[in-house]
């Protein structure tokens, strides 16, 4: 990892302390810092009031279905079936496996404020190493998301065994289960009710986790903050954003949204954050004041 000059500024003054015998000087005078503001993203997702309300909402209504599903026991799972496509939408099939829903972690279970926060002190991008640290001793300092906590009691209510498959390392699986646990989500189990990055074939990809869950369970819902947390489909390399959004919508995709597929707001990162001008914008829609400015 490359320290930055303030980074190193530290460490560099204890080595030189160490090695030579310098006078005493007066500490310095403090210095009156403010703090930065959070970016725009995090203020909304993390700190307003309406993205606590879109939570809660859409938290409310992930319980009201699966509670109307377990009522009915499915044939099919709502996992994509290896090699299926928006034209061949296959799904898995139940048969008579316990009934489960597949959650990811972070900024869907949780929000991790700790690691964000530090991000924003320290001026920095993401950080993986950093990422990773947290990752091991994080637990106490991230939050549910609101609404998650009621509607995960529902959930296990109803039967419905409560599962999380994310992108965290495997060798960090013990701090991963102690940050759930103490945000309030649940006990999870390394490899049977929580899967990480490493517990299958993919890498990255999640197709693999999802097929080894479905071996024990039937799926009926999957949900996350990205779209690789329904189907690895969406994440093929050579989508740039409109035709992301333009697969996400078709008719056999369109009809799971909010039926067995969820997906909640994360403005923050992730393959959501991208696009062009003309992407996002289409030349079609551009428009000029009628003074000329």
């Amino acid at each position: 990892m490359k320290l930055s000059a303030p980074a190193l500024a530290a460490p560099l003054a204890l080595i030189l302390a160490a090695c030579h015998s310098v006078p005493d000087a007066p500490p310095p005078e403090p210095q009156a810092t403010e703090l930065a503001a959070p970016p725009p993203a995090q203020q909304w997702l993390y700190g307003s009031a309406e993205a606590r309300i879109v939570m809660v909402q859409e938290w409310n209504a992930i319980a009201v279905y699966i509670e109307s599903v377990a009522a009915q026991r499915p044939n099919m799972s709502v996992v994509l079936a290896p090699g299926a496509t928006a034209d061949v939408p296959d799904f898995l099939a139940c048969g008579d496996k316990p009934l489960a829903a597949v959650f990811d972690a972070d900024e869907t279970l949780i929000w991790n404020l700790g690691s964000t926060a530090w991000h924003v002190r320290a001026g920095r991008e993401f950080d993986f190493p950093v990422w990773l640290d947290w990752e091991r001793t994080g637990a106490g300092k991230a939050v549910p998301v609101p609404g998650a906590l009621e509607s995960l009691a529902r959930i296990r209510a109803a039967g419905v065994e409560v599962i999380v498959n994310t992108n965290r390392e495997a060798e960090n699986a013990g701090g991963t289960a102690k940050t759930l646990e103490d945000a309030g989500t649940g006990t999870f189990v390394h490899g049977s009710t929580l899967w990480l990055c490493g517990d299958a074939p993919g890498g990255s990809g999640k197709d693999g986790r999802r097929n080894a869950i479905s071996e024990n369970y039937c799926v009926i819902a999957l949900v996350g903050d990205q779209l690789g947390d329904i189907a690895d489909i969406f994440n093929a390399k050579d989508h740039a954003p409109p035709q992301r959004k333009a697969l996400s919508a078709a008719p056999a995709f369109a009809a799971m949204w909010g039926k067995g597929w969820f997906i909640l707001p994360n403005p923050v990162y992730g393959p959501s954050i991208a696009g062009t001008m003309e992407e996002v914008f289409p030349p079609e829609t551009y428009w000029e004041p009628s003074s000329g400015e």
